[in-house]
């Protein structure tokens, strides 16, 4: 099989050396600009650089798309009229929805689509990671074709027979996983201290929450936008996440304990039902893995983040488990440090009893709350620059640290995963 990628960025260029690697003919282009650096990288693996995607088009059995999901229309309009005859085409974008319409308006009614999404960053090679698999249309056995690639350069497939399913699981599993973190960092900034020299923010599941924020915005703001925005389901969920932050906050300042506790409780017992296969993080492992230095005897904290996601799960009817199967590093780290939260009754309760009662951590949820509400709000009106200038302004913030925290959070991602 001759592999085209149209587009050489991170996730093109790791997926090339892949197949390279495993004995596939690669070829592939991106801009001009590019061109040279590309080739002293790519030359010595054998992946042959061309002057343009109707090129790559032209020659490749399988054709992947791999550009940003707000190019992806005028690129495929440029290159699909070009595709080779009965060629299976596939995209990289995380958000299926925009990705398969496109393809639909513009390739030739001979092209066969069957799409992926790789459930992991450039920081990661692809062995042993999770790949979502999602035939659209196809005949004879291109599909298995699609399998024994994957297969060859080892990833963990998860086969997914509908794009709309998908889309819904990466809403939880992505976008709002994403929005959770990044409100995090936003509240940090807008407070203007670093979590790890804050004695609020230095446990075990505080350590996950920063690490994980960080890693976050190690990435392009870009890639995170479109996970958003474009994807239909995203904007229902993350409203509900900012309504259940909105509400249980409302009853924080109340110090309505009662209905506060109800409604908490109400929620663990739906996502963390005994049926559940439980994660079961390492609370050694996660205390070890730390940036604070000396930030003062520690302090309890509301997690008013993890409050707010489980009581979004009930709320939308979402069991986190199933969604495993399209989990992100992230998301696993969201959902094990909630599930050690809620199973764990004496940090629960301490957990409830400061977001009632200690004032010293109602300033830090204030803004929080601010956080939660300005990124609902530039997801619902569909704002992709506003998305992205707001992500570069955090990253900026947290610039400095930035490496040294995708470093240990991939680490400690490791370390969980065992």
């Amino acid at each position: 099989m001759h592999i085209g990628f149209i587009g050489l960025g991170d996730m093109g260029r790791l997926y090339a050396k892949a197949f390279a690697k495993a004995g596939y003919t690669v070829c592939g282009c991106d801009l001009p600009a590019n061109r040279e650096k590309l080739e002293q990288e790519l030359d010595p693996l054998g992946i042959k650089l061309m002057d343009d995607g109707k090129d790559v088009s032209r020659v490749s059995d399988l054709i992947i798309y791999s550009v940003e999901a707000d190019k992806l229309e005028q690129v495929v309009a440029q290159c699909g009229p070009s595709t080779k005859y009965g060629a299976i085409v596939a995209g990289q974008t995380s958000v299926k929805h925009p990705e398969i319409a496109v393809f639909e308006k513009y390739l030739p009614a001979d092209a066969q689509i069957i799409t992926f999404h790789a459930m992991h960053g450039p920081g990661f090679q692809p062995k042993g990671q999770k790949l979502i698999l999602i035939p659209h249309r196809y005949e004879g056995d291109s599909y298995q074709r699609m399998l024994d690639l994957f297969t060859a350069v080892e990833t963990d497939i998860v086969e997914i027979a509908d794009f709309h399913e998908h889309d819904k699981i990466v809403a939880d599993t992505q976008a709002v996983t994403h929005v959770g973190f990044e409100s995090m960092g936003t509240a940090w900034k807008a407070a203007g201290f670093f979590p790890w020299e804050n004695a609020s923010y230095t446990g075990g599941i505080d350590n996950v929450k920063i690490l994980t924020t960080l890693r976050i915005f190690s990435y392009k703001a870009h890639v995170y936008a479109g996970l958003a925005i474009l994807n239909p389901y995203a904007r229902l969920q993350v409203k509900q996440y900012a309504n259940s932050e909105s509400e249980l906050f409302k009853l924080m300042i109340k110090e309505e304990e009662g209905a506060f506790r109800e409604r908490l409780y109400k929620a663990r017992d739906f996502v963390f039902h005994e049926s559940r296969k439980p994660i079961m993080f390492n609370d050694k492992v996660m205390q070890e893995f730390s940036l604070a230095k000396d930030a003062g005897h520690q302090k309890p904290n509301s997690h008013l983040s993890i409050l707010s996601m489980v009581d979004a799960w009930y709320h939308l009817g979402v069991n986190p488990y199933d969604n495993l199967i399209c989990q992100t590093p992230p998301f696993r780290l969201r959902l094990g440090i909630a599930e050690y939260l809620f199973k764990n009754e004496e940090l629960l309760e301490e957990s409830i009893k400061t977001a009632l009662y200690d004032k010293t951590i109602r300033g830090d949820d204030l803004e929080f709350h601010s956080a939660v509400r300005e990124w609902s709000a530039i997801i619902g009106y569909g704002d992709m620059e506003g998305y992205k200038k707001h992500f570069n302004e955090v990253q900026a913030f947290f610039q400095g640290r930035l490496e040294e925290g995708n470093k240990q959070s991939a680490e400690l991602i490791r370390r969980l995963m065992e």
